[in-house]
């Protein structure tokens, strides 16, 4: 068979004869494998029947995020914190003024562990002179606005907007709301007093090494198979390859991405775990452990049975969530067959005022003609301001991955790029919210290593008879704005 057109990487050369050398190994369904098609493998694979069809996973990170280089042990990166100065929760004790000072008030916050800004806090950051807006964290009925007239470090005076009368809800010890929406100065009197001092929350996550190995003696090598190819310079030439190492390869590629998805640190992990760091097992963050750690969580999404009020006002939660975060306008919805059928009944429902009428069927431009094949699928929908495009993830559906549990029924991924400080540049950079870091110097990269060692298909590094295939790469996976992230999982 003979194959014409197509470009080689720089490392493989066509023989002139059917000799199994290093220089003219064939690795087929790699990244430059895009140049051979199926239907030019030998008759060895024609034979098997692909009764679970495409088997690879890879490819979700590839749609969503980016690679990069890195040189250090560890990739650090700073994440901007909210703009406005609040307290959610804060645990305060607020008593009421006498005579002659009714309707001034004292607020006696306890910071530790409280407020958007960080935890374990030594004072607050409300000034005099602001305006503030208080209400309790149990409904957030009770409301109340006030000027602060007076602070130190541990309390904050003020008094109230609009009466005298403090609502009986929002006195005593409880936890409140406050945020800060403007000030107010009389005439003739000083600025403002003291300032803010914007500051970040700096993540860290560590690469992990990856490795793999395929051996097969020297009397199996004969069992090769060949492809003939013509090259551009008019000449044609022989590649060999091993059908065995190319499913080892391809099963390594799967686990690039799903130690990317699944891994966990080891130096964080709790009780019986944390041996794996004494030992000297380090571990990296994946996706859904970020997620776990720093973003949202949404469990027990409604299904089919009552997909306009079920799943729709689930969804909607999920939106008024997504509206206290970054509010990103277009995400990704990587979901489970049986969540993403869920989204589709959803959206037919609202489309033809009830799933189980026949206007349900009646979509596009044929009107359900018996012509037209129907399509109960949606791609994309638009909810409040958002966009999402949805697509089904074989991984959690796959039998021999995540779906052989029903932990995780999808990930909402959001679309874009996200701002952040680079220690290393020292200025502002945009990156991918998703994109894997690998480590790589100019003499040495190890995003996906390749080499053969033994006294086999011309490598003589030991006396072993034998070819030893083996592959390695070193990297991790940098989530950042997770707080835009939702990870479904299972009721």
């Amino acid at each position: 068979m003979s194959l014409s057109g197509g470009s080689f990487p720089a490392s493989i050369v066509p023989a002139q004869k059917k000799m199994a050398l290093e220089t003219n190994f064939l690795e087929f369904n790699t990244g430059s494998g895009k140049d051979f098609a199926q239907q030019y493998l030998p008759e060895l694979y024609e034979a098997e029947v692909e009764r679970y069809g495409n088997r690879t996973l890879s490819g979700f990170l590839r749609m969503v995020g980016a690679e990069m280089p890195m040189t250090s042990d560890q990739v650090i990166w700073s994440e901007q914190n909210r703009l406005h100065v609040a307290y959610k929760g804060l645990a305060a004790n607020i008593t009421v003024a006498g005579a002659p000072n009714v309707g001034e008030f004292t607020i006696t916050p306890s910071l530790v562990g409280t407020g958007l800004g960080g935890a374990n806090q030594t004072k607050h950051a409300i000034r005099a002179n602001q305006t503030v807006l208080i209400s309790d964290q149990a409904t957030g009925l009770v409301t109340a606005k006030l000027l602060v007239t007076s602070v130190t470090d541990t309390t904050i005076v003020c008094s109230l907007y609009g009466g005298n009368v403090l609502s009986p809800g929002l006195v005593g010890t409880q936890n409140v709301n406050i945020f800060v929406y403007g000030a107010e100065f009389k005439k003739g009197t000083n600025g403002m007093q003291g300032s803010i001092e914007p500051n970040f929350t700096q993540y860290a996550n560590r690469p992990v090494i990856i490795k793999d190995t395929y051996e097969i003696n020297g009397s199996d090598t004969a069992q090769i198979g060949w492809v003939e190819v013509a090259t551009e310079d008019g000449t044609s030439g022989y590649l060999w390859y091993l059908k065995a190492e190319s499913e080892t390869r391809l099963r390594f590629e799967d686990y690039l991405e799903m130690m990317m998805v699944e891994g966990e640190d080891a130096k964080t992990s709790a009780g019986a775990a944390t041996h794996l760091s004494a030992a000297g097992y380090e571990g990296s963050q994946g996706m859904f452990a970020a997620i776990e750690d720093r973003g949202n969580i949404y469990s027990g999404f409604a299904g089919a049975a009552a997909p306009g009020a079920g799943a729709l006002g689930d969804f909607d939660e999920i939106l008024k969530n997504l509206d206290k975060q970054g509010a990103i306008e277009e995400n990704m919805l990587f979901l489970s067959r049986s969540t993403a059928l869920d989204f589709d009944d959803m959206i037919a429902a609202m489309a033809g005022g009830g799933f189980a009428s026949t206007a349900a069927a009646s979509y596009g431009l044929f009107d359900n003609e018996a012509e037209m094949a129907l399509n109960f699928g949606f791609s994309g929908f638009r909810r409040g301001s958002y966009d999402f495009y949805k697509t089904d993830w074989k991984y959690l559906n796959d039998a021999s991955t995540r779906g052989l549990d029903k932990e995780i029924d999808g990930v909402l991924v959001p679309a874009g790029t996200s701002t952040v400080y680079d220690q290393m540049l020292g200025s502002n950079i945009r990156r991918p919210f998703l994109h894997v870091r690998y480590r790589a110097s100019e003499t040495e990269d190890r995003r996906f290593k390749n080499w053969i060692t033994g006294s086999v298909g011309g490598a003589y590094t030991s006396d072993l008879d034998a070819m030893t295939v083996n592959f390695l790469s070193e990297r991790c996976l940098v989530t950042q704005a997770a707080n835009n992230f939702v990870l479904f999982k299972g009721a």
